[in-house]
């Protein structure tokens, strides 16, 4: 029988938080119920008492044997997960949530007996937010964080996966593509073909630019050109800074392309080039033990 998922510990986690904060207004309640003759109150006090154990839902979220967290860093990256996305056809289940790679690496931190972190990345990117979210995460990690890029490293993803502490790579992957678009397709003539006319009803200037059925003027691109390049700058700055590169030299290749392997470990993006097994090899030595990797 399967465990609960990433999504399933997280609403666990946040149910047990709320109802330990209700425990003082819940137990008069059980109280009040007990003594009015009705039964089971004392089954439920006991409970609500067992809440108390801090220890409780790592106990649920780790097993005893692990020595390492392991994390999938695979799809799309995303901010958040919405709640019954399964459900929706249009949703793209080749994804992971930045909020739920945290708090897997929060719990991975507060577990005493996992040694290190290791992050397999196989994604072309994201949203940039969700990459900077990931990558902070990972920086501010009291245990070693290891990555280990197979096929793409990519975009948001390599910027998620250069905050940790030591990268590896096959010299086949694609790494880098440190970049930012936001292209689009322009219907306008498809439209004016087909008999389609735009009617603009919004108030407020841009408020309707990058709509893919009107033209963008000069003004709206310049707009927008200059979030892309504030953005753009904070990837190179976040690289440079968590790969101990001068910005200038991270400038220099970051052109939105990606580099093999070989190439990617010349230019600093990467420390090492390998697989899986040269990174158990290497968290052997990290920790002193042979890595028992339990994946989340």
């Amino acid at each position: 029988m399967e465990g609960p998922t990433v999504k399933e510990k997280i609403v666990l986690e946040k149910t047990c938080v709320f109802f330990k904060k209700l425990k003082p207004v819940l137990k008069w309640f059980l109280v009040i119920v007990l003594s009015a003759g009705i039964g089971g109150g004392i089954v439920a006090v006991s409970t609500i008492n067992d809440w108390n154990s801090d220890d409780s839902f790592e106990e649920v979220s780790q097993d005893n044997d692990c020595s390492v967290t392991g994390i999938n860093l695979h799809g799309t990256i995303n901010t958040y997960i919405p709640q019954h996305a399964e459900n929706d056809s249009f949703f793209n289940y080749d994804s992971i949530a930045s909020e739920d790679v945290i708090w897997i690496i929060k719990h991975a931190n507060e577990n005493k007996d996992i040694k290190a972190i290791l992050v397999e990345v196989d994604s072309a990117g994201g949203y940039p937010v969700a990459g900077e979210e990931i990558s902070v995460a990972i920086k501010n990690s009291k245990k070693p964080v290891v990555g280990f890029i197979r096929q793409t490293g990519a975009s948001a993803a390599y910027w998620a996966i250069s905050g940790a502490d030591k990268i590896f790579a096959s010299k086949n992957s694609d790494v880098g593509s440190i970049g930012v678009t936001m292209s689009y397709l322009n219907n306008v003539d498809k439209n004016k073909n087909e008999g389609y006319t735009y009617e603009q009803l919004s108030a407020g200037k841009y408020k309707d630019s990058g709509d893919p059925d009107k033209s963008l003027t000069q003004e709206e691109k310049d707009l927008f050109m200059r979030d892309i390049n504030i953005v753009y700058n904070n990837f190179v700055e976040a690289v440079a800074q968590n790969r101990g590169l001068a910005i200038d030299i991270v400038k220099s290749f970051a052109d939105g392309s990606t580099v093999l392997g070989e190439k990617a470990k010349e230019l600093g993006l990467i420390d090492e080039i390998g697989g899986l097994p040269e990174v158990e090899k290497y968290l052997e030595q990290l920790t002193g033990e042979k890595p028992e990797i339990c994946w989340e």
